[in-house]
């Protein structure tokens, strides 16, 4: 459409400008008593030039359209390819790491009187990894499928944290939740998605203490922050774990970099900070991490109470 309308643009402007030009031609014909046949002649090859000219813009204006389109077909063929280059990865990671505790899970069976909570654990982490897939599946496309309503914040950090309880008993991990009886705006599903990977974590190297949940109010954050600073919280799961080395803080959120302790795990796959990142981004959430190596790590999720006016969007 745009190459289109760049022709007839181009058209007009030398039909006008020609025609100007035999006018100007006729005028001074009557004024200067020019013979007819030779002002006829003269118009004529002015009309002729504007035709071939016409023809020229045409078809430079054709071969402009076509290198675009092929230019944008090729750009929107390697991107395709690069997304499912990405999936292919993604997946060949996912059915290496599921095939661990599938592995597990039968070696267990194969005992005459299988431990149910090791069959519960296994069982568990395989669940994880479908629900990650799934959601990794629906990733790209996650802005068509996100509600934001009031949610209580307590109860669905519970019902999260449920879902671990296998998890913690075997571990003789602890939980602890504080100040939480507070309302924010967000998406349950996704939300629930980002807390269940944030969890998986905390408990994959914590190995002794346990896990703190809580929420604070904002101070003193910087002026590009305000909304947040006025209209929000922070969420905050502290573990006792392992920690993270400081080179490898800044890079956490990027994918597929599992830093240090993935390195050493050998099971990570880079993909759930990643996600969580991402999540929040469209949920209107922040998230970052604090950690000191064998003092533990803090996720922290900031989040809106309510939404925010036009003249506050404004103002950010």
């Amino acid at each position: 459409m745009l190459g289109k309308n760049k022709f007839w643009e181009k058209s007009k402007v030398l039909i006008v400008t020609n025609a100007l030009q035999a006018a100007v031609l006729i005028i001074a014909g009557v004024l200067y008593n020019i013979e007819s046949e030779f002002l006829f002649y003269e118009i004529s090859f002015l009309f002729l030039l504007t035709a071939v000219a016409i023809v020229i813009n045409y078809r430079q204006n054709k071969e402009e359209i076509s290198e675009t389109t092929e230019k944008k077909t090729e750009e929107l063929r390697d991107t395709r390819w690069e997304q499912m280059r990405e999936k292919e990865d993604f997946f060949a990671l996912w059915a290496h790491q599921i095939k661990t505790p599938i592995a597990a899970l039968k070696l267990l069976f194969q005992d005459e009187e299988p431990s149910i909570g090791d069959c519960k654990r296994e069982l568990f982490k395989i669940e994880n990894y479908v629900s990650m897939a799934l959601n990794y599946l629906r990733f790209d496309d996650m802005s068509g499928d996100l509600v934001l309503e009031r949610c209580q914040l307590e109860p669905l950090i519970k019902q999260v944290v449920k879902k671990f309880s296998t998890i913690f008993i075997y571990q003789h991990l602890t939980v602890e939740f504080k100040d939480l009886d507070k309302e924010i705006l967000t998406d349950e599903k996704w939300f629930s998605f980002v807390l269940e990977q944030v969890l998986s974590n905390a408990l994959k190297y914590t190995k002794t203490g346990g896990i703190k949940i809580f929420s604070r109010d904002i101070d003193n954050l910087d002026a590009h922050q305000e909304i947040f600073s006025r209209n929000g919280i922070e969420i905050v799961i502290r573990d006792t774990g392992v920690g993270i080395k400081s080179e490898d803080l800044p890079r956490v959120f990027e994918k597929g970099y599992t830093g240090y302790n993935g390195r050493i795990d050998k099971k990570a796959s880079g993909l759930g900070l990643y996600m969580c990142k991402g999540v929040c981004d469209k949920l209107g959430h922040k998230i970052r991490i604090e950690s000191e190596v064998g003092r533990g790590t803090d996720v922290i999720i900031t989040v809106l109470r309510e939404k925010i006016s036009a003249s506050d969007v404004k103002r950010y």
